[in-house]
């Protein structure tokens, strides 16, 4: 067993060692909340940027951005973008799918969509447009809705309106 293990850690550490690919940005990672901020708590996870997908079918935009709003990782974010989803993503202009992909995908941390979903933090000004406000005004819950799951899929078979 001691023998099986020994190439597996070896090659582990080579692939520590490899440079990284010049395509990737230096510096996104995920932190923990350190009151110093001595950045020794910084995870560096390399994500690929953000791109635009130009020429992608509108039903084809619309169901990745479906699921990618259902699939975020964190309970707060899966609650909040899928039922924002399911209310408006069929009724999204092209442009407007274009701002909401950005919107979901771009941040590497899923906390800055919920903070200025929520208004904790100010919105930077590159998503300061007109789907971060209806996100903004979707979060207030001016009609008390229950949102406590995930909206069933049944209604994307469902005839529209």
């Amino acid at each position: 067993n001691t023998s099986q293990q020994i190439p597996l850690l070896s090659l582990s550490r080579r692939a520590l060692r490899a440079p990284r690919p010049s395509s990737l940005p230096a510096r996104r990672g995920c932190r923990g909340g350190s009151p110093a901020d001595s950045r020794k708590d910084l995870l560096e996870i390399p994500l690929p940027p953000w791109q635009e997908r130009p020429g992608e079918p509108l039903q084809a935009k619309r169901a990745r951005l479906l699921y990618e709003s259902r699939k975020r990782g964190m309970l707060e974010n899966c609650l909040l973008l899928s039922l924002f989803a399911k209310e408006n993503l069929n009724s999204m202009t092209e442009r407007q799918l274009n701002l909401y992909d950005r919107l979901i995908n771009e941040p590497s941390n899923d906390w800055d969509i919920y903070y200025w979903a929520t208004e904790a933090k100010p919105t930077p000004e590159v998503f300061e447009n007109d789907v971060m406000v209806m996100l903004r005004e979707f979060t207030k819950n001016k009609n008390k809705e229950q949102r406590l799951r995930q909206p069933d899929l049944e209604y994307l078979f469902e005839p529209s309106q």
